[in-house]
């Protein structure tokens, strides 16, 4: 049998380095692991160790949620089966199609054959894989429990990635006919409208007030329409600025709180994922204080966040989770409040706030699929109003001529 020169890490995270007889990788892995130790890399004396160079070509692909959730799912399938950490990176350096992902996991798998911890190799692309990743990974590999954290890591992500696909799934319709609708109203103002005008000018038609407005619209896009381009630009341009400003991107997620409807769902989305990250951070071992710092991280809306990087320091302070959310009743409604404060008391913050999540997951998904068929109608009727009173306004006077023939 092959003598494997090995790199573990123990419960501390203290690098051991030893040798060992076994069959094979994943037989040393399961040996590893009986003694309280993580593989992290091996070298047989029988076969040489394979060095990848990094791919530095393709570097602008976007690396996707899925590519992510794929890459996750992958590790702990192969750390499952007893591969170490640096031969399953191996593996997914070959079989990645993206050149720029597989530069990036190649300096990965280089970084851990070197000694690095997994979580730290990951640390060096905070934009690819966030504090929440680094994290779970980190608490994983201390514990010993890297498999079990890879899948709830992954399951985290799916989860979170389906609450979105559902909600832009349930807003690509109205888009499209919103789209049109514009499309259709510019052509008319643009083109049709104009020649209409001059053949009422040439024959002094006496035209009703909602064709005079319609005319006197279309004149002036036709005479300033690049002015008003460059209006509607400029005003898009600021509005833009403002939003990227701290000040100026946290009064619009004030307000987005308050909109009818959309305020409501806004809040459920923001809850699902509040409730999702606290208990998958929580299950995987993650301290409370750091749980409630990279929860805050993760929220999209800036209300949420700063709640709850507020609430990280009032723990500190010997508070308990529902105190510090029941200061924010606003945000957090009773139905949150209480499960957690359950959840306090007998111990299960972790497995309740899971089903928070399900629950407020499984409604944001009913209340998106039932807004779409409410949206449906009343773009419909606007599109019906707006065709009938562009109808009248041209067909009215032309009506009124036959009538004078």
């Amino acid at each position: 049998m092959p003598k494997f020169t090995y790199l573990a890490r123990d419960n501390q995270g203290n690098i051991k380095r030893g040798e060992l007889i076994a069959p094979n990788e994943a037989s040393l892995a399961k040996a590893l692991r009986s003694k309280g130790l993580l593989l992290t890399h091996a070298e047989s004396d029988v076969t040489k160790k394979t060095i990848f160079k990094k791919d530095i070509s393709g570097l602008f692909g976007k690396i996707t949620t899925t590519d992510k959730i794929l890459f996750t799912r992958n590790m702990q399938v192969m750390i499952k089966a007893g591969l170490p950490i640096s031969k399953a990176l191996e593996i997914l350096v070959k079989q990645t199609s993206k050149k720029n992902f597989k530069a990036i996991i190649s300096d990965i798998s280089s970084n851990v054959q070197k000694g690095k911890s997994f979580a730290d190799s990951l640390a060096l692309y905070p934009k690819i894989f966030p504090p929440l990743f680094i994290n779970m990974i980190k608490v994983g590999e201390i514990g010993g429990e890297l498999e079990k954290v890879l899948d709830q890591l992954a399951t985290q992500m799916k989860k979170d990635s389906d609450l979105l696909s559902n909600i832009k799934s349930a807003m690509i319709y109205p888009v499209i006919i919103l789209t049109l609708m514009i499309a259709v109203i510019i052509v008319m103002i643009i083109f049709v409208l104009p020649e209409l005008a001059n053949v009422f000018r040439d024959i002094q038609a006496d035209l009703p007030l909602t064709t005079r407005m319609i005319i006197g619209f279309s004149d002036f896009i036709s005479k300033y329409g690049i002015y008003v381009a460059i209006g509607i630009v400029l005003i898009g341009a600021i509005i833009y600025i403002i939003l990227k400003s701290k000040e100026g991107r946290r009064k619009f997620h004030k307000l987005l709180l308050v909109i009818p409807i959309l305020g409501i769902n806004v809040k459920k989305v923001n809850l699902a994922r509040f409730a999702r990250t606290m208990s998958t951070l929580l299950t995987s071992g993650v301290p409370i204080v750091d749980t409630l710092k990279i929860t805050g991280e993760v929220l999209g809306n800036t209300m949420y966040r700063e709640a709850i990087l507020s609430a990280s320091n009032d723990i500190k302070k010997g508070l308990r989770i529902v105190e510090v959310l029941d200061k924010n009743k606003n945000l957090f409604p009773p139905l949150v409040t209480q499960m957690v404060a359950v959840g306090e008391e007998t111990g299960n913050l972790d497995s309740i706030l899971k089903d928070v999540a399900e629950f407020y997951e499984a409604d944001v998904t009913r209340t998106t699929e039932n807004l779409a068929s409410i949206i449906e109608p009343i773009l419909m009727i606007t599109l019906g109003i707006g065709v009938a009173v562009m109808a009248i306004a041209i067909v009215s006077p032309i009506y009124s001529m036959m009538e004078k023939i």
